[in-house]
């Protein structure tokens, strides 16, 4: 519009965020009681003709410009088009839990939702929202209370498909917080794995509790102490786990468009601050797993130095005990729709807004060798 004037953010936010045709638009401004002045020769002209083709990225994505460079690492060409989706709304996405029974059996219960099966995951539902971007008030419904099912994000849903647990392993969720994905591993084995979460923050853990009671999930839950009397409560596991799930720390870079504000909050420092607790969790990851056994490094990050550049500074840290694990054989584990959307990078895989229709998670795996 030509302007950072409020009036000019907000006809464009009419026009770009909600779609208003200029006559819509126009319509709005009629001066009229409590209704904005009528739109000027030229505000109208750039309704019909201005766009953002020509405009740096940091505003045709709306992004902070410091961090466009790791950005464009991984995003490529589709930088600007991976930036416009993650500044639309994202969907309401629910995991039906399969330790209460399957999609099928779930979805009438939700069908005066519009619920509709997710593009990918074989247990998410997706709900639309309504045009203010809010969906219905899911977890108040009985079949939330029976634990039917959780709110959670088609990428988070694949990402612990991805993370292939199996009965019969002996399974770390090191980074639990609520415990997301400590019930999606538990339904994904039919509580046939000895699954452990923990976190390194004890508050983040409290809600994984009635979660838990919820699903019928079966986890042992591990809260550290904080204070003098701190103790490592997975060191008795050193060297015994199959599998260590790190849904790490992170930016948040592939959830902007569920929390806009968090891309403006970020700063350098912020950054290096994250890099290094991840760094910090994969060498915790690297001790607890046995010779065979595997860790899946999880992050909702868009942003290379939190994904890539970890994993090879596991690598670096710990040379010549992990090799990566193919990205072809991560991918097995999940839905044959998923292996053409996803990026493939360096040392894992990337999902995307653009690409896989859900936030920006990413998943390597990496084997210690025997």
């Amino acid at each position: 519009m030509g302007s950072d004037k409020p009036r000019a953010v907000l006809i464009g936010a009419l026009r770009l965020q909600q779609g208003l045709a200029a006559a819509s638009v126009a319509s709005l401004f009629s001066g009229e009681r409590f209704a904005p002045e009528p739109l000027s020769d030229d505000e109208r002209a750039r309704l019909d003709a201005a766009t953002l083709q020509d405009a740096p990225p940091e505003v045709a994505g709306d992004a902070p410009a410091f961090i466009l460079p790791d950005l464009s690492a991984t995003l490529g060409d589709d930088l600007v088009a991976e930036l416009k989706a993650l500044a639309r709304r994202a969907p309401l996405d629910i995991r039906v839990n399969a330790l209460r029974g399957d999609r099928d059996a779930v979805a009438p219960a939700l069908a005066a939702f519009a619920a509709a099966p997710t593009p990918h995951a074989p247990y998410g539902l997706r709900i639309p929202i309504g045009a203010d971007g809010r969906g219905p008030a899911l977890h108040v419904e009985g079949e939330f209370l029976e634990g039917w099912y959780e709110i959670q994000d088609e990428g988070s849903q694949l990402a612990a498909l991805l993370a292939a647990p199996r009965a019969g392993e002996t399974i770390v969720d090191l980074c639990a917080g609520g415990g997301g994905k400590t019930l999606a591993l538990a339904a994904e084995t039919g509580n046939g794995a000895r699954l452990i979460a923990t976190d390194g923050d004890p508050r983040r853990l409290a809600p994984i509790h009635e979660r838990l009671r919820r699903s019928g999930a079966v986890a042992e839950v591990r809260t550290p102490r904080t204070g003098k009397t701190r103790a490592d409560v997975l060191e008795d596991l050193d060297g015994t786990v199959d599998r260590v799930v790190v849904d790490a720390p992170c930016t948040g870079s592939g959830t902007w468009r569920r929390n806009p504000d968090a891309k403006w909050r970020l700063r350098p420092g912020s950054l290096a601050l994250r890099t290094a607790e991840q760094a910090q969790v994969l060498d915790r990851a690297a001790r607890l797993v046995k010779p065979g056994g595997r860790i899946v490094y999880i992050t909702c990050s868009l942003l290379a130095a939190e994904n890539d550049a970890a994993v090879a500074g596991l690598l670096s840290r710990w040379r010549g005990r992990f090799d990566v694990v193919p990205a072809s054989e991560v991918l097995a584990a999940g839905p044959a729709t998923l292996r053409d959307a996803v990026r493939m990078t360096a040392h894992g895989i990337q999902m995307s807004p653009l690409r896989t229709g859900t936030d920006g998670f990413y998943v390597a795996t990496v084997a210690r060798r025997g």
